[in-house]
């Protein structure tokens, strides 16, 4: 059976039909969008389908509320015609917020939690500003895929589509080759896969559980008793962390720094002890001592330490005790000499008398 029980989806399909899709090349997306249609479980209560076609307008050839059977949509496919002028993306998908997914057309009550999804084909890059417009969209529940063509730009692509990136931006190199892409989404839609569906409550990560699924949270976090949210987790807790010194929390990381006096290693883990002696990096008058990360000012000989322990003050190198004159010491700026008293001489050993 080609068709698939996929679950009921309101799918919108906006297609690129500027100057450079070539009438051969537009034809190819018309039967890429028919075989799209043709896996589908189709239906007034099953899915919905909508077509928009742009370049610098936007038409919308047929709303979500008008075919509920396959061919009448391959029919009303087969005759839309190309706009051929400019590629305006951004007003493409606020037209389909503002005109295709009410509920005046087609769009089911936000109560029946029909996933709401987009498939955007387009070989170029957008003439106007789609990052805005397509987060717009996507905060409103609007599901983006995004289909690049030859040279589409695939920054744009990735701008506008919803995430996780890898599962909604395709590229093909010709749409020559469009049609690979109809097992892809026949993948997404037609598995019985709620995670792929964005039809969950998941906080964070959302994994596939047979027909259900269960809830789970990105690193650094941890689920919570509702078993949908997360909290961050301390991610610096003794064993949680391989800093060699202070660890730093960090939106759901962490990052390594060093106590006072030591600075971190290449690994951003470890910490080396840093010249804390090393010219400005300490305030000593002096001399300065390394200490193991840490330092002490010290003085020149003939200076002593003053009580705030950086700056020194010249001693009197003349106070009892700190010379070995026999009788008279005699200072000389840093330094002193001996002397004798009257009726003495300096002995050749400098310092006694006779």
């Amino acid at each position: 059976d080609a068709a698939c029980k996929n679950r009921p989806l309101d799918l919108v399909f906006i297609i690129d039909s500027s100057r450079s899709v070539r009438p051969e090349e537009f034809e190819k997306v018309k039967i890429f969008l028919s075989k799209m249609i043709d896996t589908l479980d189709v239906g007034e209560r099953t899915t919905r389908v909508a077509v928009m076609n742009y370049a610098s307008t936007v038409k919308v050839e047929f709303p979500l509320r008008t075919y509920f059977d396959k061919a009448s949509m391959k029919e009303a496919i087969s005759h839309i015609e190309p706009l051929s002028a400019g590629t305006m993306t951004g007003l493409a998908i606020q037209t389909a917020m503002d005109e295709v997914f009410t509920e005046e057309m087609g769009t089911r009550p936000a109560t029946f939690n029909i996933p709401k999804v987009v498939i955007v084909v387009t070989d170029g890059r957008p003439q106007d500003q789609v990052q805005d417009v397509a987060a717009s969209a996507r905060t409103a529940g609007i599901e983006i895929y995004a289909v690049g063509v030859d040279r589409a730009d695939m920054q744009s692509l990735r701008i506008m589509a919803s995430e996780p990136l890898d599962e909604h931006v395709f590229y093909v190199e010709t749409y020559g080759v469009i049609e690979k892409l109809t097992s892809k989404f026949r993948e997404t839609f037609c598995a019985a896969n709620v995670c792929a569906l964005r039809s969950h409550d998941c906080e964070q990560v959302c994994v596939s559980n047979g027909g259900s699924y269960l809830c789970d949270c990105y690193e650094g976090y941890a689920l919570n008793p509702d078993k949908r949210t997360c909290s961050a987790v301390d991610i610096c807790a003794p064993g949680r962390h391989e800093c060699d010194q202070i660890c730093v929390s960090n939106n759901g990381s962490y990052v390594c720094e060093c106590y006072e006096g030591y600075t971190l290693n290449p690994d951003k883990k470890t910490c080396a002890a840093a010249d804390m002696c090393a010219a400005g990096r300490h305030d000593c008058a002096q001399v300065c001592l390394s200490n193991d990360g840490s330092y002490s000012c010290d003085c020149f000989e003939g200076y002593t330490l003053n009580p705030d322990k950086k700056t020194c003050s010249a001693a009197d190198m003349c106070a009892p005790g700190r010379h070995d004159c026999e009788q008279v010491c005699v200072r000389d700026d840093l330094f002193y000499t001996c002397d004798c008293y009257r009726g003495y001489t300096l002995n050749p050993d400098k310092k006694t008398c006779s």
